[in-house]
């Protein structure tokens, strides 16, 4: 899939077709593996629909993918068909509980964890071909500092760092967001504390890594909020749904809950497109950008 870079008038005539806001592109990340940061995807997606949100979910671990099974899906198709050219993305997209919209990724295919920068940036020029008109995107990353991790992660309008009190996630969250800034000037990120007891306890998380990072980054960290440990949403995964859909009165639940709260009433809606590929979140703004694209 050859990977097309829109012209400066394509970006600006695009931008000037807009009458709404841009939807809200968020890359949900981590350091390191393990830390639950697709359970928080799929959960925070799914507390984001029930604000009546429209959703889009991209399972953008790319050999690796986990969203499908989380939920108990069996999707024909995935993104390995759209890079081999055999689907477009429109295709492959799976219904979620509560409408939210799944792209789903592969798994066991070493080629999708291997791809070249160019090949991520074609993935998401793709995007062009939705003809979905979406409130917010979540994009769920591989873990660590590979080429997609930070392909995606520059095409966001924010990025959460998912992050555990152990040793290793914080050396490597600290790592990725020093990856991010000094190379490719992302300077804000949103911290999620997972699988601690209080807010105090993430709170404290929070702070250690804001105290590493003043000393020598020049970034700015965000207390996004925490999700408790809890049995409830192990039940969940077992059962291969949705804490928020199974056990909405658990306190895992309700801390999603919140948090998509707070994403759509404190975080600031972003004006136009950012980020070094505007395309991609311009073209998925409505439906109506790209008929005055195509009748100019």
């Amino acid at each position: 899939m050859p990977a097309v870079e829109p012209s400066r008038n394509q970006v600006v005539g695009t931008q000037q077709a807009i009458h709404h806001r841009p939807v809200r592109v968020i890359c949900v990340t981590s350091g390191k593996g393990g830390v639950g940061k697709t359970n928080i995807s799929v959960n925070l997606a799914l507390a984001l629909s029930l604000q009546n949100q429209s959703v889009m979910l991209l399972d953008a671990d790319l050999g690796l993918a986990n969203v499908d099974v989380i939920l108990g899906l069996h999707p024909l198709y995935n993104l390995s068909h759209v890079i081999n050219q055999e689907r477009t993305l429109e295709e492959i997209i799976v219904n979620g509980p509560n409408g939210i919209r799944i792209i789903p990724a592969s798994s066991g295919v070493k080629r999708m964890a291997e791809l070249a920068p160019e090949e991520n940036a074609g993935l998401i020029g793709a995007f062009s071909e939705l003809n979905d008109t979406v409130d917010i995107m979540l994009i769920d990353s591989a873990a660590g500092i590979s080429d997609s991790v930070v392909t995606f992660s520059r095409a966001s309008h924010d990025v959460m760092v998912v992050v555990c009190d152990e040793p290793a996630s914080i050396t490597d969250a600290y790592a990725l967001i020093k990856l991010l800034s000094q190379e490719y000037s992302v300077d804000h990120f949103q911290i999620l504390a997972n699988r601690v007891a209080t807010a105090q306890e993430g709170r404290e998380l929070f702070n250690k890594l804001v105290r590493v990072s003043d000393r020598f980054l020049d970034v700015n960290l965000s207390f996004c909020g925490f999700i408790p440990e809890d049995p409830q949403l192990r039940k969940a995964v077992q059962a291969q749904r949705a804490v928020v859909e199974a056990f909405p009165s658990s306190r895992s639940a309700e801390a999603f809950h919140r948090l998509s709260a707070h994403i759509i009433g404190r975080w600031p809606m972003p004006r136009s497109a950012s980020g070094y590929l505007q395309f991609f979140i311009e073209r998925l703004l409505d439906p109506a950008c790209r008929l005055q694209e195509h009748s100019a």
